[in-house]
């Protein structure tokens, strides 16, 4: 029920949007009338009332939505628009003496203020999924499907993990703790960044040669142990 309401609103606003004339909606209730229906609809509930109200409202929202053309859809402008109108019906508050005309025109802008930014973000984004074109068979070809994929295979990652997992068995096994420290912030294991030579020597507050003599003496340990272990990465 609510969307046909909503469909015939919508319907009259795009026939007076299309129009010369501006006369095709009703006009503006008297100020008694319009109390009448207000106090009526807040008090009992009363839809026939709330549906007066928004139909002789309806001129708002083809006042406001004159004021964003070519800003967007005017179908989307109009719908969003007359939603507004509806909250404003729905929330209007006669004890905050505002006019209901400037409460509603204020609610109408709004959701269209919203729609317009949500509309001007999105486009920006990309969908994967959104189709660019076709192979030679004739099939639809979506971004995700010619976007190459630089990721490595599933066994090869397996298998780095695995070489990564005995490495850093084969260090902390044959290096005593400075020389673990050294190598870790070196090359970066456990997660640690790698740094150059003269940043582990300032971490530490020794000397680049000292650091470059540990160093040397570390990666030696390292491949004698994996010499004994028959363990040989590429």
């Amino acid at each position: 029920m609510f969307l046909e309401f909503l469909n015939f609103l919508v319907g009259k606003i795009l026939f007076f949007c299309g129009s010369i004339a501006g006369d095709c909606f009703p006009k503006p209730l008297t100020a008694e009338e319009e109390a009448r229906c207000i106090r009526l609809y807040r008090e009992l509930g009363d839809k026939d009332a709330k549906d007066k109200l928004i139909r002789h409202n309806l001129r708002l929202v083809a006042h406001v939505v004159k004021k964003y053309q070519g800003a967007d859809n005017n179908d989307d402008l109009i719908s969003t628009g007359t939603i507004g109108l509806i909250k404003a019906i729905n929330t209007f508050d006669p004890d905050k003496n505002t006019a209901l005309a400037t409460y509603t025109a204020r609610c109408i802008e709004n959701e269209i203020l919203m729609l317009i930014r949500a509309n001007k973000k999105n486009a920006h984004l990309i969908s994967l999924s959104g189709v660019v074109g076709s192979d030679k068979d004739g099939n639809e070809l979506t971004l995700l499907d010619v976007i190459p994929d630089d990721s490595e295979p599933l066994v090869t990652q397996i298998e780095r993990k695995t070489e990564n997992k005995i490495l850093n068995e084969i260090v902390k096994k044959c290096l005593n703790p400075r020389e673990y420290t050294v190598i870790k912030l070196r090359f970066g294991l456990e997660g640690a960044v790698p740094l150059a030579q003269r940043e582990v020597a300032k971490l530490l507050k020794i000397s680049r040669s000292y650091i470059s003599r540990i160093e040397k003496r570390a990666v030696e340990k390292i491949r004698e142990e994996m010499f004994k272990r028959g363990t040989y990465f590429d």
